[in-house]
């Protein structure tokens, strides 16, 4: 086999034969040789699935390998993958050895009646790889470009698209504009007459047309956020086995070690830069949910593009399935998931490492995102990678950069300063310790000692006042293991310690009483109170409740949305302290400049960020956050603080722009229809 052009035709294998054969260096002429020999050398190897990679644009190219494999025994299929702008690879499976007839492929002819791969165009009815290549790229035709969600434009095809494509007929004749679509599908959304319904549609959407869904989310991103995601993708996943419908994102289970790499190579599309993990072991406020837990990704991903523009090809949904201890789910006929205890210890670890290491090396260093892992392993994990590959626990340190904003936002309104501030927490876990941590840089940034910093941050777990003199206390607690008297409740806490902002990430419905929040507004004339637990069912206390006791004093904000309220004729609009707010804008900026690392300054400055796009009118009405419709424009902004601190720690792999908010708007995905012709 030939590695490079002018070695010798008896020299041994130099590429890596680890599934993947680019030829992006070979001329069309050398190509059927290489394919051929390459195949033979992964048959040996017991690699059954192959990505070829031809490049986009290379007409000449890919018939050539298309070509030779018309002439290869032992394929089982072949189909090209890519995006709108055109096919940069092809995909192969090969036959079991035992269904080959003999050892090694040897050359066949083609079939006199099938067309050469050249002429694709012109695949007689009946071929399942029917492709046309125009000046814009190479699309499947007919069914099979109606039925790729990527690529799929419905009623919007044109009636020259409709010619081109072989779509006469296959659509109803009338030609729509995307806003009539758009129109139709708020229309018939509208109808539905539950969340969950309206989750359904949304979903089905999703998977018919991407680019639709996206044009209808942005549109109506206010709406939509809570339905796509918290409060109702809880719901959704609890119900996930049920809803069913189609496969969306890449299941990687326990029974994958040793092949997760073979196991990710089967995602269609080879420019991901974006990939949301979970092991569902910790969904929302619900548990583990195990497999079930794949709407947490799905959703994460969803918000990275509508809310920041990230390209959905770009993005990729990842459940680490490996079982569940849910004895429901285990005894439900209809869950998906493995049927099996979760793996734990070692062999847990060795199947992350694998993913981790695998996405790694395919993806040329994606940003992963570490998504509702159990607090156990969620603070390890982030440990092991944060300094060695792109990455950040979202519940940890997208939670944080959230509030960290919403509390220099509350601080315009009380005039105070973050030094100043002192800060209780209901819950010990990743979320609670997130922000502290956070607050704990800020205020050091400000010149305080650490050290002072964190005395001033306190943690109740579900044992009451968590201080030094407390047994077998877990190690992410330690920090803030204070010398004090411990005390049983939050009340007594907050009589005790006096703190001016009360922060609720327990996952425990109602813990915020009347009793406790009307002490916070005797200590402070203006109390900072945010109950972060998802869904809005386990909130710690709901917005009426605190505005109420607090007679409309409190500083208000959530983690899942509350309507406004109206006391003594004054409204007030809760904030909602939701990641969307910080996530999608540090994905996008890590992308954007190829960041090695993400560090806890990343998101300081992206809290700073957000906080910023706060305007002064928004904060005389006691807004703390922008509106979820600006959403764009503060992710936006947030990637470029996120860009700007990676190229100042030396941190990012790709050239510096002139402009970094101009170029990374410009990278934004914008879900508009593109002509193929």
């Amino acid at each position: 086999m030939r590695s490079r052009r002018g070695d010798g035709p008896n020299d041994p294998v130099r590429l890596p034969v680890d599934g993947i054969l680019d030829l992006h260096a070979f001329r069309p002429s050398e190509a059927g040789d290489l394919v051929r020999e390459y195949l033979e050398e992964c048959r040996r190897r017991g690699i059954l699935e192959i990505r070829i990679v031809h490049g986009k644009g290379r007409g000449a190219l890919r018939r050539t390998v298309h070509a030779a494999l018309d002439r290869i025994e032992g394929i089982e299929r072949y189909r090209l993958a890519g995006d709108a702008s055109g096919w940069g690879a092809t995909l192969v499976t090969l036959e079991p050895a035992g269904r080959v007839a003999e050892a090694g492929m040897k050359q066949r002819t083609r079939d006199p009646g099938r067309p050469a791969a050249g002429e694709r165009e012109n695949t007689p009815m009946g071929d399942d790889r029917k492709t046309k290549t125009t000046a814009k790229g190479t699309f499947p035709t007919g069914a099979d470009l109606l039925h790729e969600p990527t690529l799929n434009k419905g009623t919007a095809f044109t009636e020259a698209e409709r010619d081109a494509f072989g779509l006469r007929g296959l659509l109803p004749p009338r030609v729509c504009t995307q806003d009539v679509q758009v129109q139709r599908v708020m229309q018939n959304y509208r109808q539905k007459s539950t969340d969950l319904e309206r989750f359904i549609h949304m979903v089905s959407l999703q998977d018919r047309n991407e680019t639709l869904f996206y044009r209808f989310v942005i549109d109506n991103l206010e709406e939509l956020m809570p339905i796509i995601y918290t409060p109702v993708v809880g719901l959704a996943c609890q119900q996930f086995g049920q809803i069913f419908r189609r496969s969306r994102g890449l299941f990687v289970t326990a029974e994958d070690r040793g092949r997760v790499k073979q196991v990710l190579r089967n995602w269609p599309h080879q420019d991901v830069r974006v990939i949301v993990v979970t092991d569902g072991q910790r969904i929302l406020g619900l548990g583990d949910l195990g497999a079930n837990g794949m709407g947490i990704p799905i959703g994460k991903l969803s918000l990275y593009t509508a809310c920041a523009g990230v390209h959905p090809n770009h993005n990729l949904p990842v459940c680490l399935d490996v079982g569940t201890n849910n004895e429901r789910l285990l005894d439900d006929p209809l869950y998906l998931g493995l049927r099996r205890r979760r793996l734990e210890g070692p062999d847990y670890d060795a199947l992350v490492d694998e993913f981790v290491e695998a996405a790694h090396d395919l993806f040329h260093h994606p940003l992963i995102q570490f998504e509702d892992f159990a607090n156990q392993n969620s603070f390890r994990l982030l440990q092991r990678y944060r300094d060695r590959i792109c990455t950040f626990n979202d519940d940890i340190q997208g939670t944080a950069g959230v509030i960290l904003a919403g509390i220099y936002s509350a601080m315009r309104i009380t005039g105070g300063k973050l030094k100043d501030q002192k800060v209780l927490y209901l819950g010990g876990g990743s979320a609670g310790v997130g922000i502290a941590d956070l607050i704990v840089t800020a205020m050091r940034e400000e010149g305080m000692p650490e050290a002072e910093a964190r005395r001033r941050h306190w943690l109740i777990d579900s044992k009451g006042l968590v201080v030094k003199s407390r047994d077998n206390l877990q190690a992410h607690k330690l920090a803030y293991a204070h010398e004090g008297e411990f005390l049983p409740d939050l009340l007594s806490a907050v009589g005790k310690i006096k703190p001016t902002i009360l922060i609720g990430v327990s996952g425990q419905p109602r813990t915020f009483t009347r009793e406790v929040v009307e002490a916070m507004a005797r200590i402070n004339d203006r109390p900072v109170i945010f109950a972060l637990s998802n869904p809005t069912s386990k909130s710690e206390c709901a917005a009426e409740e605190a505005y109420t006791w607090t007679s409309g004093r409190a500083i208000f904000a959530s983690g899942s949305p509350f309507p406004p309220v109206t006391i003594g004729g004054k409204r007030f609009v809760p904030g909602q302290g939701n990641n969307a707010y910080v996530f999608p804008g540090v994905g996008l900026g890590a992308a954007v400049c190829g960041a090695r690392t993400i560090t806890g300054e990343v998101f300081a400055a992206a809290a700073e960020a957000l906080a910023r796009e706060v305007t002064p009118t928004e904060i005389e009405l006691g807004c703390i956050y922008p509106p979820l419709k600006k959403l764009r424009q503060v992710s936006a902004a947030i990637a470029a603080a996120v860009a700007e601190v990676a190229y100042r720690r030396d941190l990012a792999t790709r050239p510096r722009p002139g402009d970094l908010l101009a170029h990374v708007r410009s990278q934004q995905y914008e879900p508009a229809y593109q002509s193929y012709l």
